[in-house]
């Protein structure tokens, strides 16, 4: 299999986020009447989590056989092709296959993430996570009225986080904390937990009675060489830990919100089923099944693309903007750089890269703490926009 990577797909008129909500993501109220350096068309997109690579072709071959049934009723998951696809998925990139039984099903792991905060906390209890954050990690916690603990990671001299277990575990043994929603591997980071790590945090966790919320969404997304760790597979007993896993990253079908709870508590996965049983949309079901049960050659493809992004980048800020803390991360395709030797621990990055270079980022602000100073790129574009995008990043950090 060669799949073009390099290929430069036109996103506009696609009601793609990506795309026209650029302008919102940067100039907030001003959007209307703010302007980029460029034209809009010519705008560098590095923020949304999404990539600008067509899907696998099992999955677009799949959908356009559905569609060409063309007949979409209501749709349920009522035969095993699809847990056939996932769990031998599972089994094959972690080495891990739980119990069939304990598979559930979601819209979307931010949706399920905000059903779940609710069913296992009380309203004065609290909720902890690692700093800094997936932004929806907090939102979670506020939509349900729960106060949310951060637990500020540390960076190392070599550019890589790592957990303050000293300061998690005192957190952790508050009384009013009882849910831990980890990140495996982390966004905006980039860390590929080892298994001791992951050991540490499930101990802590468990030890003091914490349920864990799994957001595994980037697992397959680790650079060439790495393999995932589920964290609920080094606690094959526990039940108070739900995996939270994903098509949507892995094969760049977001738009079409399937994605799987691993759920092994039996009375929280019947209150799940029972408020959760609406169905499933055809074609979502059709490209999920077709990806976990085709897609491994082309992810494989995509991973070595991603790592020569990554190793792009490192020697493009070596060579133009050196004092950029710049380290390619284990996992994701995101970027998380600190530019603070250049900008300072100032907020507003995003809207300095947008009015000053045409770049769309997030600045570490947006990631709730731990972040000031830095910026999240996202490098899953073709090689040439990559190229232009730090181009104009580091013209602008060139005139600081």
């Amino acid at each position: 299999m060669t799949i073009n990577f390099d290929e430069r797909i036109d996103r506009r008129h696609t009601q793609a986020i990506s795309v026209d909500e650029c302008r919102s993501a940067v100039f907030h109220e001003d959007a209307q009447t703010a302007k980029f350096p460029c034209p809009d068309d010519q705008v560098i997109r590095m923020w949304i989590a999404d990539m600008d690579f067509a899907a696998p072709p099992c999955v677009l071959e799949a959908l356009h056989r559905r569609v060409e049934h063309g007949i979409f009723g209501y749709t349920d998951i009522t035969d095993d092709s699809f847990s056939t696809a996932f769990f031998r998925w599972c089994d094959r990139m972690y080495g891990w296959t739980p119990p069939k039984e304990q598979l559930c099903f979601s819209h979307g792991i931010v949706p399920a993430l905000c059903d779940l905060v609710p069913m296992l906390t009380q309203p004065d209890e609290k909720v902890l996570f690692l700093t800094p954050s997936y932004p929806p990690f907090r939102g979670a916690a506020v939509k349900a009225g729960r106060e949310y603990v951060c637990s500020d990671m540390l960076r190392g001299e070599d550019g890589k986080y790592r957990i303050d277990f000293e300061d998690f575990a005192q957190k952790a043994a508050d009384p009013k904390v009882k849910l831990c929603i980890f990140c495996n591997p982390h966004n905006p980071t980039g860390r590929a937990w080892t298994a001791e790590e992951l050991k540490k945090v499930g101990t802590i966790c468990l030890e003091n009675g914490l349920y864990i919320l799994s957001d595994e969404i980037h697992c397959d997304l680790l650079r060439s060489g790495l393999r995932h760790t589920p964290l609920a597979s080094l606690f094959p007993e526990s039940r108070r830990i739900v995996t939270c896993m994903a098509p949507s990253k892995t094969f760049n079908i977001a738009g079409l919100h399937f994605s799987e709870l691993l759920i092994p508590d039996e009375a929280l996965r019947a209150e799940w089923n029972k408020t959760h049983s609406e169905g499933e949309n055809p074609l979502s079901l059709t490209a999920a099944t077709a990806a976990y049960a085709d897609g491994y050659d082309w992810l494989m493809e995509l991973r070595r693309y991603l790592d020569g992004n990554f190793a792009f980048a490192a020697d493009y800020f070596s060579k133009h903007a050196p004092k950029v803390g710049f380290s390619v991360p284990e996992a994701t395709y995101l970027s998380w750089a600190d530019l603070s030797a250049y900008t300072g621990k100032q907020t507003g990055l995003t809207r300095l890269f947008g009015e000053q270079a045409g770049v769309v980022l997030q600045g570490g602000e947006q990631f709730v703490h731990n972040g000031e100073g830095f910026v999240r790129m996202n490098f899953a574009c073709p090689r040439a926009v990559l190229e232009e995008g730090l181009s104009r990043i580091c013209a602008v950090l060139q005139k600081l």
